[in-house]
């Protein structure tokens, strides 16, 4: 069988790109053995002289602009849109699922117990679009009210990296204490931090801040470290080079959105604060929190709060918006969703390490609340 040649049209600039290109070549490694071509390229760059020349047999492509899209869309062959800008509507487009990535992030940032909320976007991009959209409704429908920034682009006209500081510094200061805000990925979030460094604004204290991409490199640099929402990049990449191999095998794959949810949330210093005034069920919280995969159930919390269980669970549900047992189910099943996707551990493994009795226990969880058993969860993803 003749090898193929395929062509790799993404920058290597930032995590999440690199992520994607390694679950493409995790696909290769795992099913085919294929010439790939990695030139270099830069977001938003124009579209390169070899592209117009191309003659392998496959292209995973960002189509992050209209020319490059007019190029793709004069090759002979089969394409694969692994961007968020859907200029070519028509073809196969693998994607994280963007409505997910904001609702986790507002669950995070809601169960430390904030009531103002804010978000801070690139509104050039379809992603963030769709992140503040998706966090908007769910800080809404919780009752409360979102402050929101969008930041100009760079290339518009009359743009100044000052001026839009100094707009993004008057915003910050105007809104009310404590916030938390999500920033549409970790290089906004970071900006956002070095104002609040200038201005003095005690972060997680002050304002709590939750970035996109899990960056590990940029997070840990950070001052604070930055939490940051974990997409699939790394599933979405070996999905696009499954469908890829599928069209270049003669599949017909119709030009639909594959979309991923995120793996989680990567908690560092940046969120790692509760705002809940109500000192007990901050306590009830801080122990499921440390304990929830210790097998704990709502009797064991009652053990470290002066309450009784009937008080307990009516104050949790008013100001969390759960059960503290939902709680601690929501917690642990989390904690196997990463463990399943990060880790090669069996499934028997995972329920101990989540303190299920069997994996008998914990896959009957874990369908009520995802919908799927966990090995089919764990293919899947």
């Amino acid at each position: 069988m003749k090898q193929r040649s395929v062509a790799l049209l993404i920058e290597t600039s930032n995590a999440y790109a690199r992520n994607l290109l390694s679950g493409i070549v995790s696909y290769i490694r795992s099913n085919q053995s294929w010439s790939v071509y990695l030139p270099e390229q830069h977001r938003g760059a124009t579209p390169p002289d070899w592209l117009r020349q191309w003659r392998g047999d496959g292209l995973i492509a960002r189509i992050e602009t209209e020319a490059i899209a007019r190029v793709v869309e004069k090759l002979k062959m089969p394409v694969v849109d692994v961007s968020a800008a859907r200029h070519v509507p028509d073809i196969p487009w693998v994607e994280t699922d963007d409505g997910s990535i904001a609702r986790i992030a507002f669950e995070h940032l809601r169960e430390r117990g904030f009531e103002n909320f804010a978000f801070c976007g690139e509104p050039e991009f379809n992603w963030s679009n769709w992140r503040e959209q998706a966090f908007q409704e769910a800080v809404e429908n919780a009752g409360h009210r979102c402050d929101v920034f969008h930041s100009r682009s760079r290339y518009a006209k009359g743009y100044s990296i000052n001026r839009e500081r100094e707009r993004m510094t008057r915003w910050i200061a105007s809104l009310p204490r404590p916030v938390a805000v999500f920033a549409c990925y970790d290089i906004k979030a970071q900006q956002i931090l070095d104002i609040c460094r200038e201005q003095k604004i005690r972060v997680p204290e002050e304002l709590a801040l939750l970035g996109v991409d899990n960056d590990e490199l940029l997070c840990d640099l950070c001052t604070p470290p930055l939490s940051s929402v974990i997409p699939a990049a790394h599933q979405t990449g070996r999905e696009a080079a499954r469908l890829l191999d599928a069209m270049m095998g003669g599949q017909t794959v119709p030009g639909e959105p594959h979309l991923f949810e995120p793996i989680g949330i990567a908690t560092r210093q940046s969120t790692d604060v509760l705002a809940i005034e109500d000192t007990d069920i901050a306590n009830a919280m801080r122990f499921i929190r440390d304990h929830a995969c210790e097998g704990i159930n709502v009797n064991d919390i009652l053990q470290h709060v002066p309450l009784s269980r009937r008080v307990l669970e009516k104050r949790f549900q008013e100001i969390i918006g759960r059960t503290p047992h939902q709680e601690i189910t929501r917690r642990r099943v989390d904690r196997i969703r990463q463990l399943l996707i990060e880790t090669d551990l069996t499934i028997g493994q995972i329920a101990k390490r989540t303190g299920y009795q069997n994996e008998e226990y914990m896959s009957v969880a874990f369908r009520r609340a995802m919908k799927v058993p966990p090995g089919q969860f764990r293919r899947e993803h």
